[in-house]
């Protein structure tokens, strides 16, 4: 397995990890578990919840902390912005060109990916959660598309905590006092069943629930709670799909 700090990494890669990792150590407490489900060797996905723009930093941290450094599924407008930009493109990151034309240029991406042997994290919800009380929400199909299309393992992770520091759209960081940071990896989504089948909507939709199913799961453990029995779909609720949560109404 290729470690983080392995020279095969691109430079920006380990340049991030070098800045990122030291402020997340002095600025948060962490709590992980279930480092042990996630695979050794071969390419793989592994699929957390999103509720905090600082959440991603934190997941990345369990993983670095591991000896896992995967290729992100990010929005286009991350790899615009000038500085951050240019360090995740030098990273050799995954951009998502959600609904437009180029939508397919991140799955093709993964695939090539995953078939090449490395990891790649994918975001289901596709945005922060829309849930009041930052539960997952529901999933779109393009992490387990990939999943069916490579028959590589799905690994679920739950991170909890970051919503502390970080609030959703909040545009203010409360780093003190030390908050801490939860983040428990689950055993790999069964998905065998479904291998050889033909994607439909029908197959991807299966396969898609049982991912989402997963992460809640394991919140619930780092919660210490139950998620409501029916997840939250913003379509039902006619709230915008990206960006800031607004009623679709408003924003036509």
């Amino acid at each position: 397995m290729t470690t983080p700090t392995d020279r095969s990494r691109p430079f920006a890669y380990r340049l991030a990890i070098a800045i990122i990792r030291p402020l997340l150590m002095v600025f948060t407490r962490r709590e992980w578990s279930g480092a042990e489900n996630l695979p050794t060797e071969g390419g793989y996905v592994v699929c957390p919840n999103h509720y905090s723009y600082l959440e991603p930093l934190v997941f990345g941290h369990f993983l670095v902390d591991h000896g896992h450094a995967p290729r992100y599924l990010g929005k286009i407008e991350v790899f615009e912005a000038p500085v951050v930009g240019r360090i995740v493109r030098g990273a050799d990151q995954i951009p998502v060109y959600r609904e437009s034309e180029r939508a397919g240029d991140a799955y093709r991406a993964a695939v090539a990916a995953v078939r090449a042997g490395k990891g790649v994290a994918i975001y289901p919800e596709g945005t922060l959660t829309r849930d009041p009380e930052l539960w997952p929400m529901r999933g779109k199909t393009g992490a387990a598309r990939v999943a069916l299309e490579t028959q590589c393992p799905v690994v679920p992770v739950a991170t909890w905590g970051a919503q502390e520091i970080f609030p959703p759209y909040s545009k203010r960081l409360r780093l003190l006092p030390r908050k801490t940071v939860r983040v428990r990896a689950g055993r790999p989504v069964p998905l065998t069943d479904l291998y050889g089948k033909p994607l439909t909507a029908e197959v991807l939709g299966e396969a898609t629930s049982r991912i989402m199913a997963s992460i809640t799961a394991e919140l619930e453990v780092l919660r210490g709670e139950k998620a409501p029995l029916v997840r939250y779909d913003p379509r039902a609720h006619r709230v915008t799909p990206t960006g800031k949560p607004r009623p679709l109404e408003e924003a036509s």
